[in-house]
């Protein structure tokens, strides 16, 4: 993240730069000099997660109990001192940095592939050196944090334009993440998570006035060079040559830099020697090679200047005054500072793009880009090579979604109804075994149908609503272009109610309503009354392993006891206790099997907030219901034919519990002509082909959707036992 290269320059030729503080006595400094004011840290939480996450296990699906006990240690400590912390979560993904965000996902599956490899021939979970985030991680976060009781936001694009403008405009002590972009913003100062220490509260401090005595820039000049070496709106390449140019005329090279220290003192050199001479005169497209790149590259600059900031590279004049997208300058802290309505979704938007200096340039006027997306929809199929739908929404409704979605109150709800587009990142599942499909296309009929319920749906099982463009993550998926997604009809005895209804409403009988909704997104009606049965907070545990063993026919009855005995076993366990655990061996299925549960939890989140909240959040936050190394050594013990007093631990209450829950999804997914077996009792037609993917063309995409699809919807012919 940030800028290319800068990170290791500062931290090897640069040291200054950096300086060792101590939050304690910055903040007892603060509150002398504002006297009433409370030291305030905005945190840019997406930078931080893996700094956070410090459990010992990761492989396994996620250490949640521990997780949370470690973020009520870190606030604690800050609240000990008198700070006030304020943690920003990216809440959406900025088309310009779209590209990026691929680029980034692409290499994710790479170190995912290399982390199955080694699990199957090592039996053990990988090093730190190879630590990739549980699944969920981010989204959990949110609402630890907010029962923890801290202020948590949700940005309205990329979080590090939001937190930099927080900081900016609030006079905060200053801004905790871990992306040299902090060091570009004109902002409160930066300080670095990685160099945190929490005991004595110690960090690093990199200061950006230093950075730019080592430069010979100003404040102002900071944009400019971030664009020139690249960052995450400019791509990297695009000023290549401009730079190598740079670094042949540059007379001081240092043999102490490497090669991309050097680039980054020459090119400061260029703009501090060469292009400050016609600073003024000319425009900057007339002394930089931007070509075809002029918008973008104004965008990428325009990106870094917080509200009521300005750049001196471009030229003001008072009939051409820049001025930036009101969106950047929208402020996630504040539900009123934007109301925005969708006009246009799927192939074509409306976007404005940062200023230069002329009309060209002008973000106030819409420019509306045209970006075709030939791609068969991989779930209710039909060619299209462009579709245009213009939706026009309830803006009492949108305006409650957006609230809830600054609050960090609800998962993609906002994004489907104001851009129709979302997205999920990589998930913990092994690309070589097909016989579990991805979570992408277990969960797809669950989204589908809020999907309805959110932009509006037809009849006929397949909605007449718009697609929606989805960016998630899975095995053979070159992510070149979104899966256009139909929203699917849904089937609730007399009818879906309105989003109206639904999140407004305080009638009687409403939340009977929203909970008949949530159930026909899982297409479980008929499941009502045995999933109302089940007590706190077991009844989404149950939804959820319904819906799976529905969808996924190599599930098996062996599967389904570690599922539940786990979670029986979780509650009132001490954190120390799962800590200790100890795992005879790490299977890759189980680990496969966690992530679907996972993202199964945080589909629940997303259908939970559709449908206007029938259900505690609470009632599915991992931490309640879920813990990996639990769940493995469950597994493990399942596979061995333990029976269910052993899984359970000899707890008569928990055995009690265990047939009942079991009876329940059983008894479910009967109803569904899905029968639970023994994997001892399976036939060879279980076994899932293989599929190998020869290249990334889109017709082997599709066509790995459509046998994911239909594998998820098969149905076995077996007796339950």
């Amino acid at each position: 993240m940030g800028v290319r290269g800068l990170h290791g320059f500062v931290a090897s030729s640069c040291p200054h730069v950096c300086t060792v503080v101590n939050f304690k006595e910055l903040a007892e400094r603060h509150r002398s000099q504002h006297p009433g004011g409370t030291p305030t840290i905005v945190v840019d939480a997406m930078c931080c997660l893996r700094y956070w996450y410090t459990p010992e296990s990761w492989v396994c699906g996620g250490q949640w109990r521990e997780y949370y006990s470690s973020l009520r240690e870190f606030v604690r400590t800050f609240t000990a001192v008198g700070i006030k912390l304020i943690f920003f979560f990216d809440g959406m993904v900025e088309q310009s940095k779209r590209d990026e965000w691929v680029k980034r996902r692409l290499k994710n599956n790479r170190e995912i592939a290399k982390i199955f490899h080694y699990i199957k021939s090592r039996r053990e979970q990988p090093g730190r050196n190879m630590f990739f985030i549980p699944s969920g991680l981010a989204i959990f976060t949110r609402f630890a944090l907010k029962a923890l009781g801290q202020e948590t936001l949700c940005s309205l694009q990329e979080a590090d334009y939001e937190v930099a403008s927080y900081g900016f405009q609030n006079n905060c002590l200053g801004i905790l993440g871990e992306d040299t972009d902090y060091l570009i913003y004109d902002t409160c100062p930066y300080f670095s998570i990685s160099e945190l220490s929490l005991d004595s509260l110690d960090t690093v401090m990199l200061c950006r006035e230093k950075l730019c005595q080592s430069l010979g820039l100003h404040l102002a000049d900071l944009p400019l060079l971030a664009c020139l070496l690249g960052n995450d709106v400019i791509p990297e390449g695009m000023f290549e040559s401009f730079r190598y140019k740079c670094l042949t005329s540059y007379a001081s090279v240092r043999e102490s830099c490497d090669r991309k220290g050097n680039v980054i003192l020459a090119v400061a050199e260029h703009i501090s020697k060469v292009l400050r001479l016609h600073q003024g005169e000319k425009k900057l497209e007339e002394m930089l090679p931007l070509g075809p790149n002029k918008a973008l590259f104004y965008k990428g600059v325009a990106s870094y200047l917080l509200p009521g900031q300005k750049s001196p590279w471009f030229i003001q004049k008072p009939e051409d005054v820049v001025t930036l997208d009101k969106q950047v300058l929208s402020m996630s802290s504040d539900p009123e500072s934007k109301q925005e309505f969708p006009v246009c979704m799927d192939s074509e938007s409306k976007q404005k793009l940062p200023v230069g200096t002329d009309p060209e340039f002008n973000l106030e006027a819409p420019m509306c880009t045209n970006t075709e997306v030939k791609q068969e929809d991989p779930v209710n199929v039909g060619p299209e090579a462009k579709h245009q739908v213009t939706v026009v929404l309830d803006p009492e409704i949108l305006k409650v979604a957006r609230a809830q979605h600054v609050q960090a109150e609800s998962y993609l709800v906002y994004s489907v109804m104001s851009s129709g587009e979302v997205e999920c990142s990589n998930s913990l599942e092994d690309a070589t075994d097909q016989a579990l499909p991805s979570q992408a296309f277990v969960y797809r009929p669950v989204r589908q149908r809020v999907y309805s319920l959110l932009l509006g749906g037809g009849g006929g099982g397949s909605s007449t609503g718009p697609a929606v463009k989805e960016w998630f993550v899975y095995s053979g998926n070159p992510l070149r272009q979104p899966d256009l997604v139909r929203p699917l009809q849904m089937n609730i005895p007399g009818g879906t109610p309105s989003l109206r209804q639904l999140w407004l409403s305080q009638e009687p009988g409403i939340q009977a309503q929203r909970l008949d909704t949530l159930l026909a997104c899982f297409d479980l009606s008929s499941s009502r009354e045995e999933l109302q049965a089940v007590e706190r907070p077991f009844q989404a545990l149950c939804c959820l392993l319904v819906y799976l063993f529905v969808q996924v026919d190599t599930l098996c009855l062996e599967d389904l006891h570690a599922f539940i005995a786990q979670a029986l076993c979780l509650q009132g366990k001490p954190t120390m206790e799962l800590a200790d655990l100890q795992l005879d061996h790490i299977d890759p299925r189980a680990v496969q099997l966690a992530t679907l549960l996972v993202r199964g939890l945080t589909t629940l989140v997303l259908v939970n907030g559709a449908c206007g909240s029938p259900w505690e959040m609470a009632d599915f936050m991992p931490w309640h219901l879920f813990d990996g190394k639990l769940f493995h050594q469950k597994y493990l013990q399942s596979e061995k034919g333990y029976t269910a007093e052993v899984l359970v631990e000899q707890n008569r209450s928990h055995v009690t519990r265990f047939h009942t829950l079991k009876s329940v999804v059983c008894k479910a997914c009967g109803k569904e002509s899905r029968p639970i077996v023994s994997r001892r009792h399976w036939r060879p037609h279980h076994a899932a082909p293989f599929i190998v993917f020869f290249g990334d063309t889109q017709a082997v995409q599709a066509e790995s959707c459509h046998y994911f699809q239909d594998r998820v919807n098969k149905q076995v012919s077996h007796g339950c036992s």
